[in-house]
């Protein structure tokens, strides 16, 4: 099944028009399915909740992986790697969610945004929103993490913000060492930068991560770049 959009921009469409419209929301949904093919939006939600890019990518993830997931604002980045953290806790693994940008109630809101309930899970999540966040403080806070425990770091430049942190390049090598000792997936979300050009290339690539410092990009395992509801995975050679 292949959507014009990701079902969250599907869902923002349908509240655009419920208000601009004046018509109930449910109506709204509806209509926008209609526009993808589908009678009504409880089907077209069921068939997109079935097969969803996440779950076709988190099979490609491996204990030790250190992975970059990259777009502009607003393509989705951040629902990417929740998706791919829901997959591992529906493996029984526990996931855990590091933000400098974020509140634990923004996490929250995001989770309900793709329909998971942040309860269902229980213990399995975590959401640590401290200022304190870097490479050693991750390392510190998932010592005691089982193997095969889904990491995310939102978001990759933003750990190179404060003076009385290590070079980025030395904290991502720090964590691909940890990841690989432990056993963990590390996805670190990233910004991209604002020369890259949609309509040259459909996807961004590594020369397109916004890097105010220079950082080592081989040290990635893997990589998902996301624009306009395209993804490409590569991993590497």
């Amino acid at each position: 099944m292949r959507l014009s959009a990701p079902i969250y921009h599907l869902k923002r469409k349908a509240k655009r028009l419920s208000r601009e419209g004046g018509i109930p929301l449910h109506d709204a949904l509806d209509r926008v399915a209609a526009t993808e093919g589908f009678p009504a939006w409880s089907i077209l939600a069921a068939k997109a909740a079935a097969v969803t890019p996440a779950s076709k990518l988190f099979p490609q993830f491996r204990p030790g992986d250190l992975v970059l997931v990259g777009a502009r604002p607003g393509q989705g980045k951040t629902l990417m790697s929740l998706e791919l953290a829901v997959e591992a806790m529906k493996c029984g693994q526990r996931a855990a969610f590091f933000s400098l940008e974020y509140t634990v109630r923004d996490v929250m809101d995001r989770l309900r945004a793709i329909g998971v309930d942040p309860a269902q899970f229980g213990q399995l999540f975590e959401i640590d929103c401290s200022d304190a966040i870097s490479a050693d403080y991750v390392v510190k806070q998932m010592a005691a993490s089982p193997r095969g425990t889904f990491v995310v770091i939102d978001y990759l430049q933003l750990l190179d913000q404060r003076r009385e942190t290590p070079d980025l390049t030395v904290q991502v090598r720090a964590l691909k060492s940890f990841a690989r000792n432990k056993g963990l997936i590390i996805v670190f979300i990233s910004q991209i930068d604002r020369s890259y050009n949609p309509t040259v290339k459909p996807c961004p690539d590594l020369d397109d991560i916004r890097l105010p410092n220079p950082l080592d990009l081989t040290l990635f395992d893997k990589t998902c770049f996301i624009n306009n509801a395209e993804i490409q995975f590569r991993a590497a050679s």
